[in-house]
């Protein structure tokens, strides 16, 4: 880094995103991307913007929140679209977070948590996952903080009950509780239905992973009108034109498009289940996903040579190299043949 670069950030450790090689054609099963393309009328709606480059788009996404607000069965203000949901993540760390509201949130979930706390200057704990690598909600009760939760976690793909999320929602009623529900499409419940009777909740959804939009960079909070209202003022107060005019129209596509979606999904949940049943009878060992991921680890090889080994196999899958996890792999679950595919690598790297 430069001699200019400020001080303030000078532990920052930066997020690592998924590897996207551009040298090779992999099977790339390591950024829990959708294995369809998107939905026709995403398409449609994105070319037909494309030719209104030259003007700006709507910072109010008006369209696509009342798409948002009639999808969820909110009030169009309790809806607030981002860029991707790291953005609604980042907003909620500068408006809901400071010295007397810290952030807490489990060791091993989603990277970026760690990251904007350090960014925006936040306290933060990281409170230890169970041996089992479940979450014990009773962490997360009376703890003068600000709470942030994957659901299903990040990397483990196991999931918290409604029950549960009350239960936490409940014992924090000064401090927002933040439900981040990226991958809740393929098992999980959606803690949205609660938001008309929890002010201090939270929901982020994101397009990446169920919608088949990871490349346009979609994402969206769901919360009472006094939280949105928070939210808005932080992403006026920072980057009002956050969504470009091609994005707001697919999402509108998409949001056309519900029973496609949906089956989209159903097909993921059928492969992870192959999957699963295939792997466990090579000996792996793996966590109870509701996501569109698995996450795996076998007693005879180390997760570090396996993911090198499938590398090598042109199958990606993702490695983490902490010390809790690094047994395991983070398997992205594609359409059928790229499992068989993966499970054929497997075998070959077992013999």
């Amino acid at each position: 880094m430069s001699r200019f670069f400020s001080d303030k950030f000078a532990s920052l450790e930066a997020y690592t995103p998924g590897e996207q090689p551009q040298n090779r054609q992999y099977i790339k099963l390591n950024t829990n991307e959708s294995p369809f393309g998107p939905v026709a009328r995403a398409v449609e709606g994105a070319a037909r913007e494309a030719k209104r480059l030259h003007l700006y788009c709507d910072p109010e996404c008006g369209e696509l929140h009342q798409k948002l607000a009639e999808y969820y069965g909110v009030d169009r203000y309790q809806v607030l679209a981002s860029n991707g949901s790291d953005e609604i993540l980042n907003f909620a760390f500068m408006a809901f977070c400071d010295e007397k509201n810290p952030a807490i949130f489990p060791d091993i979930t989603y990277g970026f948590y760690q990251v904007f706390a350090q960014v925006d200057h936040v306290p933060y704990r990281q409170i230890p996952l169970r041996e089992d690598l479940t979450i014990d909600i009773k962490d997360y009760m009376n703890n003068d903080s600000t709470v942030f939760l994957a659901n299903p976690n990040a990397n483990t793909g196991i999931a918290l009950t409604l029950d549960q999320i009350e239960q936490i929602l409940q014992a924090n009623p000064d401090h927002v509780v933040v439900i981040d529900e990226a991958y809740v499409d393929f098992g999980a419940q959606s803690a949205v239905q609660l938001i008309d009777k929890y002010e201090n909740l939270l929901v982020t959804q994101t397009f990446s992973k169920a919608w088949s939009m990871a490349g346009a960079r979609l994402g969206v909070g769901i919360g009472s009108r006094a939280l949105m209202a928070d939210l808005n003022t932080i992403k006026y107060s920072t980057n009002p034109y956050n969504i470009n005019r091609m994005t707001q129209a697919a999402g509108v596509g998409a949001l056309e498009s519900i029973d496609e979606i949906r089956a989209n999904c159903a097909a993921v949940c059928e492969n992870r289940a192959w999957t699963a049943e295939a792997l466990k009878e090579l000996g792996f060992e793996m966590t109870d996903s509701s996501a569109n991921f698995i996450f795996v680890r076998h007693p005879g090889i180390d997760g570090g040579d396996l993911y090198s080994r499938l590398k090598e196999e042109g199958v990606l899958v993702r490695h983490f190299d902490t010390e809790r996890i690094r047994d395991y792999i983070r398997i992205t679950i594609g359409s059928r043949e790229q499992m068989q595919a993966l499970v054929d690598a497997v075998k070959k790297i077992l013999q």
